[in-house]
């Protein structure tokens, strides 16, 4: 088990969310199941990962504001514009920070959040004091 801790994305449109993933993230779908016509459940291989999701339902609405993936690449603006190019929005541009790492965020088309980001170069304890 690669990922014991898998996040689950709930969205409004669990098949097009899917296909977004594959074109935009290279991910390949593991499993799906459909009931009542809904994805109650699908796991995806993306980016070293597994991520799941499904349909939003009375139980599950969708979240405003959406989750956040915090995702380590070693090529954030490839990957950003890769999703940029498939229909996400910008929140943050992809730059340089004081840290020694370089990251942005983007939205996707349902709404989650992906912090798009390098390894910090610096020590927790220089980041805290660069913070104070």
């Amino acid at each position: 088990m690669s990922n014991p801790i898998r996040p689950k994305l709930v969205v409004g449109d669990a098949p097009a969310a899917i296909e977004f993933y594959t074109r935009a993230l290279g991910a390949s779908e593991v499993v799906r199941y459909v009931a009542g016509g809904a994805v109650v459940f699908a796991e995806l291989e993306l980016l070293g990962s597994s991520v799941t999701l499904k349909d939003a339902d009375d139980d599950d609405p969708v979240l405003d504001p959406g989750p956040i993936l915090d995702v380590l690449v070693d090529d954030p603006d490839s990957l950003s514009e890769a999703m940029l190019a498939a229909g996400a929005s910008v929140v943050y541009e992809i730059s340089d920070q004081p840290f020694g790492g370089r990251w942005g965020r983007v939205r996707d088309p349902f709404g989650v959040q992906w912090l798009l980001q390098t390894p910090v170069t610096m020590s927790p304890e220089e980041i805290q004091r660069l913070l104070t």
